[in-house]
């Protein structure tokens, strides 16, 4: 036929850029094609007349007066002369393309033809079986074959359809896959984003100019000071809409505060019912609940919204030291201080889902499940790390030379890091291909427990407390991925 080689041939030699790498004509055929996604047909007519170039390819635009005039064996001479070329992908185009064709001899009545490109063609296509199964199964039982099938209205609507399911499935240059410009677009803005050290934002992005942010990007200047507790703040987090805060204190009580419009807090309820400071609190993920932990102490869970308690876990004999939620927001994790009680699984009613514990457990240090929920990750007071795999079982355990003292995920649940007494931040990959971890340094922990958490958009930096009273921001160098 010969048509089908013209995809192997450049059409133009041209070029565009200062280096010299793009194509004029991949580019004309991409900016078309974005013009009449963006519904300016008229414009996107003109250029094409202006340029002489089509966003369709010649081979296309065969197949597609062929395929809409119903000139089946002109389609399948097309795709079968091609199949060398893209392999398997012809196949499903063959499927597509065979499958309207069989539908329409069913609709004329034509069962016999039918069901011999169903045998003799279909069948002999390296497709998904399960598609052939049941394609067959519709034939047999006329599922698929509408009652207005023969209007020819509904014929060119079907017909076009496949066309369509056809330009998502045809590989360049044969067919542009779809919103490329924008794929484009989108693939070097992502790109400026993830080198941005210092960016934290989600708002669309300028194209004017190159994006880069700067150190101002970073707080550095206290804007408001919170007073609300009577002794040492132990432990803050933000809800994870943002529109609140938690703090803990060692005066025994926790403070919800709102965050209004201009950015001012105000503070929402008092949290009081524990006999010991509170040395941590966590938000469920829809951010209608609290959890506080008492130090030494039990696990209480409140409504965000009245401010109540809801239910207190744990007792005296087993003391609760960290916990975390799964991202239903209707059970979390426990770890307690006591091998014999471990690490249990909750629902906010107070019934025990799941429990791991033994003899062999020591004592948890810290606790958190990733925000996919497919991983649990524990840290325990003989320097272990431990990542349990939630669906399979499947455990990794990592050990550390110096004692762990806190516990953080990153927000994409690909990376963790941890504190250790040893005055290093150890960042470690959830999914186990790292040897070693990135090891970070610099901040003062000698006296007392210091977390560190990710923070920026994309978990682009680590920022830690110290004991010199600073804080310590660090890019979270993630090149090993």
């Amino acid at each position: 036929m010969g048509v089908h080689q013209n995809f192997l041939m450049e059409n133009s030699s041209e070029v565009l850029g200062s280096k010299g790498l793009i194509k004029k004509n991949d580019f004309l055929r991409i900016i078309v094609q974005c013009l009449y996604s963006l519904g300016y047909n008229k414009t996107a007519s003109c250029l094409e007349s202006e340029s002489g170039v089509s966003y369709k390819s010649p081979e296309f635009q065969f197949l597609e007066s062929h395929l809409l005039n119903g000139n089946w064996d002109n389609c399948i001479t097309f795709l079968n002369s091609i199949r060398d070329t893209f392999g398997e992908t012809m196949d499903s185009a063959l499927f597509l393309v065979l499958k309207q064709y069989l539908f329409e001899c069913l609709s004329r009545g034509e069962d016999a033809l039918a069901l011999d490109i169903l045998k003799k063609r279909i069948s002999a296509l390296k497709v998904d079986r399960s598609k052939v199964h049941s394609l067959a199964i519709n034939v047999v039982l006329l599922n698929d074959v509408e009652s207005g099938v023969r209007d020819g209205n509904v014929v060119h609507d079907l017909r076009r359809k496949c066309l369509t399911d056809l330009e998502k499935l045809l590989p360049p240059p044969i067919s542009v896959p779809e919103r490329r410009l924008e794929h484009l677009v989108e693939t070097t803005v992502t790109a400026w984003v993830d080198s941005c050290l210092y960016h934290g934002s989600s708002n669309p992005i300028s194209l004017y100019e190159d994006h880069k942010c700067g150190r101002d990007q970073i707080p550095t200047v206290t804007t408001q000071i919170l007073a609300g507790h009577r002794n040492e703040v132990w432990f803050v987090q933000f809800s994870n809409n943002g529109e609140y805060l938690a703090s803990s204190s060692n005066d025994c009580t926790a403070i919800i505060w709102k965050v209004l419009e201009d950015g001012e807090f105000t503070m929402k309820h008092i949290l009081c019912g524990h006999m010991c400071a509170i040395s941590l609190v966590a938000w469920s993920p829809d951010d209608t609940k609290l959890l506080t932990i008492g130090n030494t102490e039990v696990l209480k869970l409140w409504d965000v919204e009245t401010g109540t308690c809801k239910h207190t876990f744990g007792n005296p004999d087993f003391v609760v030291s960290s916990c975390a939620w799964f991202p239903n927001s209707n059970h979390f994790v426990c770890g307690y201080s006591d091998p014999e009680k471990g690490i249990c699984m909750w629902d906010c009613d107070g019934n025990e889902i799941k429990a791991w514990r033994g003899m062999g457990m020591p004592k948890v240090v810290d606790i958190a499940v990733t925000p996919d929920g497919e991983y649990l990750i524990s840290v325990f007071m003989d320097k272990e790390i431990r990542i349990l795999h939630m669906e399979t079982n499947a455990e990794r355990v990592i050990s550390e030379e110096h004692s762990i003292t806190s516990l953080s995920v990153s927000g994409d649940s690909k990376f963790f890091i941890v504190n250790l007494n040893s005055q290093e931040i150890h960042m470690w990959d959830v999914a186990g291909k790292w040897d070693k971890p990135l090891s970070f340094m610099g901040h003062k922990q000698c006296k007392y427990v210091i977390r560190s958490c990710f923070g920026g958009f994309n978990s682009t930096f680590i920022a830690s407390g110290s004991e010199n009273a600073q804080t310590h921001k660090r890019p979270s160098d993630r090149e090993k991925e």
